[in-house]
Order: C-alpha cells, then structure tokens, then sequence
C-alpha cells in the first residue's frame, strides 16, 4: 500500500468520525405542533428549529389546534418540501380533545361567557371555519409527500425509547398527543431530557381582548384541560414554559419581515411571503430554547390547569414555591422577561440562512 493510499483513506476516515461527532453532538428534538399554515406562528416556529445547524429533527408530530389536524399536516408536509427536508417525518396525531369538545363550549359559552378565540372551532383567518376532515385549497401548494402512518403517541414513545434521556419535546399546541403518549408509556416522560412549552397565561399586562377580562385564559392549556393537566402532573426532568405573559412583549412587524425578505433562501421567502402581524408565540418558545440567554429572567412556579367545569375551565394556575397545594403539580421553570433585541436577531438569522442538508439516516 503506497502512502498517497494511506493518506487518502486516512482523510476519509477522519471525515467519517467527524460526520460522526457533528451528528452526535445535534440536540435532539420532536416538535409538537399545532401546525396551521401557510406561513404564521406555528410554521415559524418549526422553521427556526429545523432551520437550527445545532438540531437533529426526529419527527414533527400533528394535532388539532389553531386549525384542525389534516389540513396541518397538509401545510406542514408542503413546508418540508419547499424547504427540502422531506426527510423529517410528518406524524398525524390527535384529532379531537380528551374530554372537551366544540359542542360542549357552545353550551359552556351560554353560562360563561362568548370566547375570542377557540382555534379550529371558530377561526381561521385563511379557509375560514369548516369539518375536522377537510382541507381547503392550498395558496402554497398541495404536498405531493405523505404523512408517516404511525401515530403520533406512538412514535414520541418509540423515539424516547430509541434515545433515552436525550429527546426534547417541544410543544407548542394543545397537549393531547402528549397526554396519549404518557398513556400509552407512563414512563414516556422521565425518559426525555426535557419538556419546552408555549403555553399558559398567568398575569399578562395588555389590553388585548383575548387576555385583558380573562388573564388565565390561554389556548393550548385550554383546548384540552384534562390533556394539559395530565402533562403538568407527569414526571419530567425539566419543563420550561413561555407564557402569554411574556409572549405578548414580542411582535411580528413590517420591518421583520421585509428583513427577512433580503434572504433568497426558500425558507425566508416563504416567510416573507405568508407570514402576518401578530406576537411571535411558538416563535420565542423555539428560540428561547435554541439560546436560552435571550431570556433575562426566570421565575419557578408550581402550574396546573383548571379541569373543573365551571367558569373558570382551562384556566392556568399558579402558585409559587410553598404556596402550591401538593396535589402533584409540577414545578416549571417559568420565562418572565426577554432580550427583545438578541430575540429579534437570531430569529431572523434563524429565519435566513441556509436550511441544513437532509439527514442521510432519515428516521
């Protein structure tokens, strides 16, 4: 064997151990997602994650929220197809609440009080209302892909199995797929490395419609309570939560998205293309987590959601650190305030660079 040879399958070698590394050193993630589309919180958010060189996407798994679950996914397998990572698994999951249902609150409304927004059952900006089982046309295109024809319960545990104490969960939708899971596993939870969530509302301070007569009231917590509660009594390392709180000090504007018009990349223009004013929910959950220095300060609270069927059903609680009741909340690690500035850059950073390559070992 001549030395050019040896050099030559040296180099190679060395290639191979340093893929090898880079791909170990990737954070793992799932994405739970209420994913409605095109374009908006939800997408956003799956694209600063996927769109993250420090991440190893396992799968994005699907389920009623903003708008009901097929016509989600839909959006969602069209986004990995514009952004070429059709290598990340689609999965559907739940597409109806444990207990609650759009049929109960409109009896629950006639007690309580009209809703500003209920998500699938009474909004959605682009298709307007409609079944659980249609999917309007699409202003991006219709996939050409296919989901993965495993649940969504199904495959957050067989990943977490696959990779014990490794796997983030991030969920930024309603907590149903969450809840199947740790049924279907209780030891789904303290198998992960850690839980991020978007979700909950404990005292925000705005005049917005939405929270301003109801300050506990917040979507994801409330669309299934039981769902929600189930999550926030099970046994997981670690939960950081990104509140309407601190969500609602972020905002989507003009000038963000014509910065991230300036990026040929398909990911940005597709942004730029669909994306509208609003607060950057999902968004801030994603990136705080990428870089938690974006958040200046903390707070650990006990958290439950209320599961009673009274006025205040879904409703967050909250209760600091020897006030809680023991009835086996959790304690969550709570964001309370951000650097907008560092926020705004890397998001667009995140939103503009290149998308990585597909993984070669797609799941």
């Amino acid at each position: 064997m001549n030395c050019r040879f040896r050099v030559s399958i040296l180099i190679a070698l060395l290639c191979v151990c340093a893929s090898g590394l880079q791909a170990q050193g990737k954070r793992k993630v799932i994405i739970d997602q209420d994913a409605s589309g095109p374009g908006g919180s939800d997408m956003q958010a799956i694209l600063s994650i996927v769109n993250s060189p420090d991440t190893d996407v396992l799968g994005i798994t699907i389920l009623t929220g903003d708008a009901w679950r097929d016509e989600e996914v839909a959006h969602t397998l069209r986004l990995m197809e514009i952004i070429g990572r059709t290598d990340i698994p689609v999965v559907p999951g739940a597409v109806f609440p444990l207990v609650n249902s759009k049929e109960y609150i409109q009896k629950w409304e006639t007690m309580y009080g009209k809703l500003v927004y209920q998500g699938a059952w009474n909004h959605n900006s682009r298709s307007g209302v409609h079944g659980p089982y249609v999917i309007p046309p699409m202003p991006e295109g219709e996939p050409t892909t296919k989901p993965s024809a495993e649940s969504a319960a199904n495959f957050l545990v067989r990943m977490v199995r696959k990779y014990p104490h490794e796997v983030t969960i991030y969920a930024a939708g309603p907590m149903t797929n969450l809840a199947t899971a740790i049924n279907l596993d209780p030891q789904f939870p303290e198998l992960t490395k850690e839980l991020i969530v978007m979700g909950g509302s404990i005292s925000p301070k705005t005049d917005d419609p939405e929270f301003a007569l109801n300050p506990s009231h917040e979507f994801n917590f409330w669309m299934d309570p039981e769902a929600s509660r189930a999550v926030l009594h099970a046994h997981w390392p670690r939960v950081a939560l990104t509140t309407v709180d601190i969500s609602i000090k972020t905002h989507m504007t003009k000038d963000l998205i014509e910065e991230i018009r300036k990026s040929p990349t398909p990911a940005a223009q597709y942004v730029a293309k669909y994306s509208e004013a609003g607060y950057l929910w999902d968004e801030l959950a994603a990136v705080a987590w990428l870089d938690p220095t974006v958040i200046t300060k903390w707070r650990k609270l006990y958290i439950d959601v209320d599961t009673d069927h009274g006025a205040g059903y879904g409703n967050t609680l909250a209760w600091r650190v020897g006030s809680q009741p023991g009835m086996g909340e959790i304690l969550v690690d709570v964001q309370d305030d951000l650097d907008t500035g560092k926020f705004y850059k890397e998001y667009i950073d995140l939103m503009t660079r290149p998308t990585p390559a597909p993984k070669s070992d797609a799941k």
